[in-house]
């Protein structure tokens, strides 16, 4: 049986055009619409989507109401689907702290490229929801066989020699689904003077920027969201901005961050793959590696690279994870050194940096 999903959009362009794009998608079988959450209830007697996707604001009741009454009544994976504003992004990630399981940013017209990407980044978010459990119970997940490019299109494998000997320990850090409680559980437990830690979450564009300050808020460390050249220092959290690459760079002794385009890697932009294969070219046996919560695969093949070049790596047990792809995946490759639970993870890389 494939995935059925409700749409809940005031917008009845995004409601046709959402529609069109999941039932596209081979592992989807049913699209039910609603254009505000009364409507939406009463669809809910009749069906019984496996996920919702949710628009944040409505008329009659916003979404985040509309989420709270669906998770004390009956829960299911919800999907957030939202514009770019920063009232928005702030509300969206007011909902995923109430038990929404993803962002996704609403489809508009645009080059063929932006559609074809949307469509990836939209069906891929509803199907990784569809595996999550919203009461944190383990589940196994697929992976997509859809060709995908790899982070060679960003950057080359690491030469066995590509390091040399420093003492400045960089931790670079990788989530998608479940992801942003998750980094928010991790961000919260590192002590002021941690050492850098550099993280890619998947998120829309814009939407990274809220949830920076949201984590700086809760954290002792400096949380920010990482502009090109930013250096990676103790005391400081660098996050990936939404739909730019980023890398780890290194010049002399000094560590700092590049941000770039470029096409999807692995599915999605920013990759985790691309930050952990940087990781292994220039921070290499200095480098503390963490793979969280997500669907798919991105970041295995780059964590196997981490710690082929010298890197410890930690993947987040499957109990704690909301939906239990990449840590999976990065396991079956033989990349992970220790596998934790996610209020354990911080601990356990503190061990390895002190």
């Amino acid at each position: 049986m494939g995935v059925k999903v409700l749409v809940v959009d005031d917008s009845a362009v995004v409601r046709q055009t959402l529609s069109d794009i999941l039932l596209a998608d081979r592992d989807i079988d049913e699209v039910v619409t609603a254009q505000d959450p009364y409507v939406a209830a009463a669809r809910l007697r009749q069906f019984i989507p496996d996920v919702i996707t949710l628009d944040v604001e409505m008329p009659r009741m916003d979404g985040l109401s509309f989420l709270q009454k669906i998770m004390s009544q009956h829960p299911i994976p919800v999907v957030m689907c939202s514009s770019l504003t920063e009232t928005n992004s702030e509300t969206a990630l007011r909902a995923m702290e109430y038990g929404a399981v993803d962002i996704i940013q609403k489809p508009r017209m645009g080059t063929k490229q932006f559609l074809d990407e949307s469509k990836v980044v939209i069906c891929d978010a509803v199907k990784a929801a569809a595996k999550a459990s919203v009461r944190r119970q383990s589940r196994t997940t697929t992976i997509s066989t859809e060709k995908k490019l790899n982070a060679d299109v960003i950057l080359a494998k690491p030469g066995a020699k590509a390091m040399i000997q420093t003492t400045e320990t960089i931790v670079a850090v990788g989530a998608s689904t479940g992801g942003t409680e998750a980094l928010r559980t991790f961000v919260e437990m590192l002590p002021a003077d941690f050492p850098g830690v550099i993280i890619v979450q998947h998120m829309p564009e814009h939407f990274t920027t809220s949830f920076a300050e949201r984590l700086n808020s809760l954290s002792k460390m400096t949380v920010k969201e990482a502009a090109d050249g930013d250096t990676v220092m103790p005391g400081r959290v660098l996050l990936a901005p939404g739909n730019r690459h980023m890398l780890l760079q290194r010049s002399g002794a000094r560590y700092y961050v590049q941000i770039k385009d470029g096409p999807l890697v692995s599915r999605h932009r920013p990759s985790v793959d691309v930050l952990f294969r940087s990781a292994a070219r220039y921070a290499g046996k200095n480098a503390v590696g963490v793979i969280m919560t997500g669907m798919g695969d991105d970041g295995a093949k780059g964590m196997l690279e981490m710690k082929q070049a010298g890197a410890a790596t930690i993947a987040q047990d499957e109990k704690s994870c909301v939906v239990f792809g990449m840590p999976k995946v990065a396991i079956e490759l033989g990349g992970v050194d220790q596998v934790v639970p996610l209020i354990k993870i911080a601990q356990a890389v503190a061990s390895l940096c002190y």
